[in-house]
């Protein structure tokens, strides 16, 4: 009698239950059973040998090609233009040590250098330096017109397109605008460059370059430049010149085609009412004006 035989024969249905547990009487079938009864339950396949057989000889073994995911350019650049992003965004954290301060038209701002020198802006104007190197060179670079009171120390550089200006410690004004160039002393002594011309400016002199041409000035008497009480004030200055900053300090746009503009002015105007700025400008040359909206068109009495 084989024992694993017999149990098989149970499985394949040749034997009984009852038979085999005779035949077995000590041995527990209950997981057998189970094991039985499920195993019934799941049908296997059945497969058509003869049909597998001809469909693996017909079959014809064909190499894959490789999937080609194709390069979206589109995608590329915006990749691209990030990692360009990050990297001036490091740049300007990390490296990039220019301090600058900046007005627009009709604003003025006061602000402390790195040596508690002071700085006021005037309108339309933009002031840069290095604060890394501050310590080593008081330098910086101005486009448009400010004030300075400089702390007393080590040498003290404006910068400009037309020319530089040195100090140690004092006040001056310096008007960098199109075309015109000038630097006020207040205080102290002031050194001008321009054009390899060195100046030296004491208290109440002036020194101005009009069209790259140096214009010989009057002294001056003031404490402070006018136009930090809300004041622009003018020696002798071409139309030009008043026209350009009466468009700073009111955000309007003169057209004085029809009028000299070479014209000598010498006067001020307000900078807290557009109406009487330019009544203070045009009536002591004999022009009027016509106000559109922000445009203002200059002419003469006898033109209109």
């Amino acid at each position: 009698m084989n024992k694993e035989s017999d149990i098989l024969k149970w499985f394949d249905g040749e034997i009984s239950t009852i038979e085999i547990k005779k035949l077995y009487p000590d041995e527990d079938f209950s997981v057998l059973e189970k094991a039985g009864f499920y195993s019934k339950q799941i049908d296997a396949p059945k497969v058509d040998v003869q049909k597998a057989l001809s469909d693996f000889k017909t079959r014809t073994f064909k190499k894959e090609e490789p999937k080609v995911i194709p390069l979206n350019f589109q995608s590329f650049l915006k990749i691209a233009a990030i990692l360009v992003v990050m990297l001036t965004s490091s740049y300007f954290l990390f490296f990039n040590n220019t301090k600058s301060y900046s007005t627009e038209i009709a604003q003025t701002e006061t602000f402390k250098l790195p040596d508690d020198s002071e700085v006021i802006l005037n309108a339309q104007s933009k002031l840069s330096f290095n604060k890394k190197e501050w310590k080593k060179s008081r330098s910086l670079d101005l486009d448009g017109e400010a004030f300075f009171k400089v702390i007393k120390g080590e040498k003290f550089t404006v910068h400009t397109d037309v020319g530089s200006i040195q100090v140690l410690g004092t006040q001056f004004n310096v008007k960098e605008r199109a075309n015109y160039f000038e630097v006020q002393c207040y205080e102290g002594s002031v050194s001008v460059t321009h054009n390899k011309e060195k100046v030296i400016l004491t208290p109440g002199k002036s020194f101005r370059v009009i069209n790259n041409e140096i214009d010989l000035t009057k002294d001056f008497n003031a404490e402070n430049p006018s136009w930090l009480a809300k004041e622009s004030s003018f020696d002798n200055v071409p139309l030009w010149q008043v026209i350009n900053e009466l468009e700073i300090q009111y955000n309007i746009i003169i057209d004085a085609s029809k009028v000299d503009v070479t014209k000598a002015f010498s006067g001020s105007f307000t900078h807290v009412d557009k109406n009487i700025a330019l009544q203070s400008v045009t009536i002591p040359l004999k022009l009027s004006y016509k106000i559109n909206g922000n445009k203002v068109e200059f002419y003469n009495y006898a033109k209109n």
